[in-house]
């Protein structure tokens, strides 16, 4: 039986189309249709429930040091107030997961795919020695996205604006403490919100009657992530693909780098010396027709270099966009390439990442 999130009366008051996502009753789409939400998104304001994310609290000494055991990523310097992008690997240098992790001051906030919670909820209560691992069950989660996102916030809370990209702070909406963190997955400027789930409905109504405010589904989300060149768990990274493969290099700081101490770091630190194997890019297919997740991808001669894992019609991009693994020779920006589908060749070129900008506040 699927679970339903504190949102899910909304969702049919408003006709969502729903779908079972990961175990969870999710919204598809609205009555207005995907490509108007991604343009909603875009141009004005969207609201996305998330409440399907894994919600943990982390509290023990020196909980930033612990995680880096776990993780690639700099916590132990993570300063009170911010939040950091990071993924758990395994021995081989493979992502477990990709996750977002704040220091909220008297613990640490972390936020992990749905899919994965009863993975990754075991992994840090096993060997995080001192740290009390706990989920919060009873707490909606909301993404506010796009660039309309800060006057909508703003007009509950004003102090939404000082908030720069990847901060958070612990703040009352209308009177409800709520955890708001300026970051989310979608490119644009935005916030997610963390809401007591007997408050979710209503506050998330009040923020709807701005007049730049409206619901998106789960369609307009994916779109919008890939035009924003935003990895996929399940889909672009997974167990067997190493965050420099995943071009994710970026997402690990120099000291981690060089001081390595998280598992697969041999392997992580190799590829970032001599390079790795393949290499996630961007793909431009010609014409109007998308490409989607499993196609094939081949060099001009034929060659099979590798296969798409995610691929939509970018409504922004205003023409088919996908990402994927090709062999490091052909990775470079500009390289034609062909495009298996459904038996027939269809020419693409490789591309960087993003195809559209993305629009945090920095």
């Amino acid at each position: 039986m699927t679970k339903r999130t504190p949102l899910y009366d909304l969702h049919i008051e408003h006709n969502a189309k729903m779908v079972d996502f990961a175990g969870w009753d999710m919204p598809i789409q609205y009555s207005t249709g995907i490509m108007a939400e991604h343009h909603q998104c875009r141009q004005k304001a969207a609201i996305f429930d998330v409440s399907h994310m894994g919600q943990v609290v982390l509290t023990g000494e020196d909980v930033g040091a612990k995680l880096e055991t776990l993780c690639p990523q700099a916590y132990a310097t993570l300063k009170e107030g911010k939040a950091r992008y990071g993924f758990f690997t395994n021995e081989q240098g493979g992502i477990m997961d990709d996750l977002i992790v704040s220091n909220a001051g008297d613990h640490f906030f972390v936020v992990v795919n749905a899919a994965l919670r009863d993975q990754d909820i075991p992994h840090m209560r096993d060997n995080l020695d001192g740290v009390s691992v706990t989920e919060i069950h009873d707490h909606a989660l909301i993404a506010l996205q796009g660039p309309a996102s800060e006057a909508v916030l703003s007009a509950l809370l004003p102090g939404a604006a000082d908030l720069k990209f990847m901060e958070t702070l612990q703040a009352p909406i209308d009177g409800v403490p709520c955890r708001i963190s300026r970051l989310g997955y979608t490119g644009e400027d935005g916030y997610e919100i963390s809401i007591p789930e007997t408050e979710a409905i209503r506050l998330t109504k009040l923020l709807l009657e701005h007049e730049d405010c409206a619901l998106a589904g789960l369609g307009a989300r994916d779109s919008l992530r890939l035009e924003a060149g935003l990895c996929l768990y399940g889909n672009d990274i997974d167990q067997s693909t190493t965050p420099i493969e995943a071009s994710l290099g970026w997402a690990i700081q120099k000291r981690r780098k060089e001081e390595g101490g998280f598992p697969g770091a041999s392997v992580v630190q190799k590829q970032l010396a001599v390079g790795a194997a393949r290499k996630l890019v961007g793909i431009r297919p010609k014409g109007r027709a998308p490409a989607r997740a499993g196609v094939e991808v081949q060099a001009s001669d034929g060659t099979k270099i590798g296969s798409i894992t995610s691929g939509c019609f970018g409504p922004t991009a205003d023409g088919p966009v996908a990402m994927g693994y090709v062999d490091a020779a052909h990775a470079a920006p500009g390289t034609p390439v062909n495009l298996l589908v459904r038996g027939k060749v269809n020419l693409a070129e490789i591309t960087t990442l993003p195809f559209v900008a993305q629009n945090y506040k920095r």
